[in-house]
């Protein structure tokens, strides 16, 4: 039992590695070597934590082949853009100044109905307002649309914005984070007053307070348990 329990733990941590050198991507968002790697590397490691008969090696060995594989690979498509290119493939423009270009769909068997279902989940529902619809080779599509149907801008406008800046965490669930309070260059004097100003005595009675650059404070009090 404890030996398979190693062996399960040995495997997952594998597992673990070889997602993170894949960065930071959802599992739609993989790109084709990426999705093959996945799945190579869960059925490698699948046969070793039920089979205690067959050695660990033999699934870690081909895990850390692959892994060595996906290193090789992410240099080669940092360095050549031709080999990018034959791996994961070139973007795809499917819809020019509110025209589908039929060939490209057919090229990438991408079908109406989906190119429509994309579309409305960007927010597009009439082909007319775009400029370009482009399918990525991640199977996302990008929509461009005209310049007449963005939305204005603050800098359009002739208005100047205020840049809040990035919010802090300085209590997350009951926990004060000292070193973002340094960052903004605050005392525990200005927490304990900020905390009497929403009706709070202790630390632990907040669940998030944040603060930006501008000094704006967000307070959300912990919910009372039942």
């Amino acid at each position: 039992m404890v030996i398979a329990l190693l062996r399960t733990v040995i495997l997952y941590i594998l597992i673990i590695a070889g997602i993170r050198l894949m960065g930071k991507r959802q599992v739609g968002e993989l790109e084709p070597s990426e999705l093959v790697l996945a799945l190579l590397i869960a059925d490698l490691a699948a046969v070793p934590m039920q089979d205690l008969g067959i050695p660990l090696a033999a699934g870690v060995m081909p895990i850390l082949a692959l892994l060595a594989l996906t290193m090789v690979i992410s240099v080669l498509n940092l360095r050549s853009l031709r080999f990018r290119a034959l791996l994961c493939g070139r973007p795809s423009m499917v819809v020019e100044n509110g025209r589908v270009i039929e060939h490209e769909l057919r090229r990438n068997r991408f079908t109406l109905d989906e190119l429509m279902e994309e579309l409305r989940l960007n927010g597009v529902t009439d082909l007319n307002t775009i400029k370009y619809a482009i399918l990525e080779t991640n199977g996302q599509l990008s929509v461009l649309l005209r310049a007449e149907e963005q939305p204005i801008t603050v800098k359009q406008m002739n208005h100047k914005a205020e840049e809040p800046g990035l919010p802090l965490p300085l209590i997350n669930d009951g926990r004060v984070i000292e070193p973002n309070l340094r960052v903004r260059g605050l005392s525990r004097a200005w927490l304990d007053d900020c905390l009497a100003q929403h009706n709070a005595r202790r630390p632990e009675e907040v669940f998030l307070l944040t603060v930006d650059e501008q000094g704006k404070v967000y307070f959300a009090a912990k919910e009372e348990q039942k």
